[in-house]
């Protein structure tokens, strides 16, 4: 089993507190190297943009109930830099960046293509920069990129087709990434159909909209849809970078999405969210089927799976002490995150949040871990959820990684 961590640098009040922007910072680069030390594999770093605050006063807030920021992180490839600066052993990975932001997939590939030609000037470097990219959490930070409906059709449409804006993203991000030429006009086209759509009332919406758009008398059965991204012939540079130091993760559990990125070059799974087990195993069976070749055989570390624990291994409490404390801590954070996520604390959602966790002491957690996932699994730790006391969160982080992982490996052999 392998050990990654997750970093949110979320500038979130908890106990009415919220941290300055230089002590969240601060925190963050101190966990970073304690887990450099630690010897855990890859620092995920969430990413976001514009502020959440500000977005609460708009006409349609995504998350009208949210206080503070989700995330400080706007720009990886900066914070990237001195990660690596920073650190001797640990990989560098973006959970996750949205390619619908920044000036979409062309300017991010060409960043990534930058980034890695100055990562890669030592020749013993073998540190990886992991990219895990989606359409993005939260859709008021792409709006201000025109990911927005531009007719009657694609507001009618409109969940539908912001996939299908990520899939033709996808596409483009990828084969520059691959050193290609590219132009709009050889980028897959794209339609909608009735397949795409969960109801026959909402395929219907689309239809009427488009017999009034178009004035026509009746709805094709297909429609096309213009490419978002207009271009011609474009090729990256630089272009002699080293590839192998690139790593590229999809946050997406689109099953035909996971399929064709990989028709293109080798693309790993993000497990972000809270995700039926089953819906896990069936991706790790179309991942051993449709992995590009170039990676080689796909294995169940390479979808990274995410963890909140809360363990407590406090000096001067007994076990049962601290698994009583674990677990008030657990519900503190998980009440507040659900709460400021959506306004409402939904016993359920709450409960299906914890399935996404481990909570209690180190034997508890470590057996929790044990129990939960397959021996050759990767576990993606979140420590600093709704949690600014670093020094705190670093204790955390040495009684999992100097107590409950020996414990785990014991349990798994």
């Amino acid at each position: 089993m392998k050990f990654d961590i997750f970093l949110s640098i979320s500038q979130t009040p908890v106990d009415g507190k919220t941290p300055k922007e230089d002590v969240m910072f601060s925190n963050f680069f101190e966990q970073l190297e304690a887990a450099d030390n630690l010897g855990f594999g890859t620092a995920w770093v969430a990413q976001a943009h514009l502020s959440t605050e500000v977005q609460k006063m708009n006409k349609q807030p995504v998350v009208p109930h949210w206080e503070g920021e989700v995330g400080l992180c706007t720009d990886f490839f900066q914070l990237a830099h001195l990660m690596f600066a920073r650190t001797k052993n640990i990989h560098v990975g973006s959970a996750v960046m949205s390619l619908l932001t920044h000036g979409g997939p062309v300017g991010i590939a060409e960043r990534v293509g930058a980034f890695l030609a100055l990562h890669g000037l030592n020749e013993d470097e073998k540190r990886k920069l992991r990219i895990g990219f989606s359409a993005g959490r939260f859709e008021f930070m792409a709006r201000p990129y025109g990911i927005v409906p531009r007719d009657i059709v694609e507001e009618a449409s409109w969940p539908v087709i912001r996939s299908k804006i990520f899939r033709e993203a996808c596409e483009i991000f990828l084969r520059l990434l691959s050193g290609e030429i590219v132009n709009s006009e050889s980028v897959t086209k794209t339609f909608l159909e009735r397949s795409d759509f969960r109801t026959d009332e909402d395929w219907k919406k689309v239809q009427d909209a488009i017999v009034k758009r178009d004035s026509i008398s009746k709805a094709p059965d297909k429609i096309k849809i213009p490419n978002r991204y207009v271009f011609e012939d474009l090729k990256n540079i630089p272009q002699a970078w080293n590839r192998d130091l690139l790593d590229l993760i999809l946050g997406s559990h689109d099953p035909e999405l996971q399929t064709m990125v990989n028709s293109i070059r080798p693309v790993k799974v993000f497990n972000l969210s809270i995700t039926p087990p089953e819906v896990i195993e069936q991706t790790h069976d179309r991942m051993s089927e449709h992995y590009h070749s170039d990676g080689g055989n796909w294995k169940r570390d390479y979808m990274p799976r995410t963890l909140m624990v809360f363990v407590n291994d406090e000096p001067n409490l007994s076990d049962s002490e601290r698994t009583e404390a674990a677990k008030e801590e657990a519900k503190k954070s998980l009440g507040s995150y659900w709460g400021a996520l959506e306004g409402t604390i939904d016993p359920m959602k709450v409960s299906k949040a914890a399935d996404n966790s481990v909570i209690g002491n180190v034997e508890e957690v470590a057996q929790q871990i044990a129990e939960r996932f397959h021996a050759e699994d990767c576990v993606m730790a979140w420590f600093d959820f709704f949690n600014h006391d670093s020094s705190r969160v670093i204790r955390n982080m040495e009684a999992f990684m100097n107590k409950v992982v020996p414990r785990v490996e014991e349990l798994v052999t």
